[in-house]
């Protein structure tokens, strides 16, 4: 999209190409490089990753890392998010599953504590993070199952916690995750480079903070169980109530001089939409890179935000885009309906909308997988409850039976880029003309 018309031709192109600027702003290829330190004059540098993101950051590393310089290690990705035509040469990438961990995630980060003994002072790791990571780096505290770990997420995952609620429960139940990585790897130096993908860009929170220490306890995490009514096995609600299970915490000296780096987050990715927008002739207004809420109540407020634009120009005057990001949920009250939170969030804001003129959507998961799909979310017009009405579906029927996917399918107005290699939350854009 190069001129300033070009939006009026084609307000869907407008939004397609506000999300690709935003999921480019952090692609590992593109800002990984720039903060990779020197390699160790004596020691060598070990690799250990996981997340959505894992397998780009690798690739990365690997295109930046000298030739010269000794390099190994592991990540971990979700099944299908390695990069095309990417063939690791001195690292070992393996794929496993997101959002309930399986055997292979289990394995990995079993291989990678392995990996961390006999590691010395001279020596450097290297921990590239990103979203997604604390599924996908799942290794069961003393005593629990893989079972135990799957069932518990699912749980998790129907509840409506936040991300912040989960990754403190998923931290505790760990053998690995909330620093406790970071503790095998001693005594070498630790330097962890994360891509953010929650609201408030907490590194502890980032794929339950492996490396990091944990300002939770396991006091937090056994009141977000109860408060959601999870069934905890015996070995689960003993150790959380006794502190068996408690994480290593700030000023441990086991993690002194350890360095942690943030490479993208969802507040850069926004800015550089909105700097796209402008390039366009577009006013663009950044409502808050960390929006949380039930994903349909988020939906219908930022609908209500863009009627008034729409109608009043106010508070903002049109034509303009409305940023927003962060990390919605949704509650399952019924089973078998398709569609993650940004679909559901966009179904929603068409609801409460009720085909006003002049504005259109856009909702997607910058992962390019919204929840369990194969899409990253979906676009919005004028008329889409109309075409929608055309071929009988009902949007709040479908909302109801929390199957967003099942409704902008048939539209043809599902967002579908497949995996994009990295992860900086949800990307949501209202263009009001």
């Amino acid at each position: 999209m190069s001129t300033a018309s070009s939006w009026r031709a084609d307000p869907r192109a407008l939004l397609r190409h506000l999300f690709e600027v935003a999921v480019a702003q952090a692609l590992p290829l593109n800002i990984l490089a720039a903060q990779l330190p020197d390699p160790p004059r004596r020691g060598r540098t070990l690799v250990l990753g996981a997340g959505k993101a894992a397998g780009a950051m690798a690739q990365a590393l690997e295109a930046a890392w000298p030739e010269q310089a000794p390099l190994s290690g592991l990540l971990v990705t979700r099944y299908g998010h390695v990069p095309p035509g990417y063939r690791p040469r001195r690292l070992r990438v393996v794929e496993a599953a997101h959002p309930v961990p399986d055997a292979a995630g289990q394995q990995a980060a079993q291989d990678m504590l392995a990996l961390c003994q006999g590691l010395g002072p001279d020596d450097l790791v290297l921990c590239l993070i990103s979203g997604g990571g604390s599924s996908l780096l799942s290794l069961p505290a003393a005593g629990l199952s893989l079972q135990h770990k799957q069932d518990i997420n699912r749980e998790l995952l129907r509840s409506g916690a936040s991300i912040e609620e989960m990754n403190c429960v998923r931290k505790h139940l760990s053998a690995i995750k909330g620093g406790r990585l970071a503790l095998a790897c001693g005594p070498a130096r630790v330097l962890t480079l994360a891509i953010s993908d929650v609201p408030g860009d907490d590194p502890a929170v980032i794929a339950s903070g492996p490396t990091l220490a944990d300002p939770s306890s396991c006091a937090d995490a056994l009141a977000i169980c109860r408060r959601y009514g999870l069934n905890l096995p015996p070995v689960a609600q003993a150790g959380l109530e006794s502190g068996a299970f408690e994480t290593p915490k700030s000023g441990d000296p086991r993690l002194a001089g350890h360095e942690f780096r943030m490479l993208a987050t969802p507040q850069q990715s926004l800015e550089a939409a909105a700097r796209a927008a402008r390039e366009l002739g577009l006013e663009a207004h950044i409502l808050s890179d960390a929006i949380e809420g039930e994903s349909r109540e988020v939906g219908r407020v930022h609908a209500a935000l863009a009627r008034a634009v729409a109608r009043r120009d106010a508070p903002f005057r049109k034509p303009c885009v409305l940023l927003s990001g962060g990390e919605t949920t949704v509650t399952l009250r019924t089973r078998g309906g398709r569609g993650g939170r940004a679909t559901e969030f966009l179904l929603g804001a068409a609801i409460a909308l009720q085909r006003e003129p002049g504005v259109y959507g856009l909702a997607a998961d910058t992962d390019g997988i919204d929840g369990v799909e194969d899409n990253a979310g979906a676009l919005l017009t004028p008329d889409t409850l109309a075409r929608a009405a055309a071929l009988g579906l009902s949007a709040q029927r479908e909302l109801e039976a929390h199957n967003a996917y099942g409704f902008f399918a048939p539209l043809g107005d599902l967002v579908s880029p497949g995996p994009t290699f990295t992860n900086v939350n949800d990307f949501r854009a209202f263009l009001i003309v």
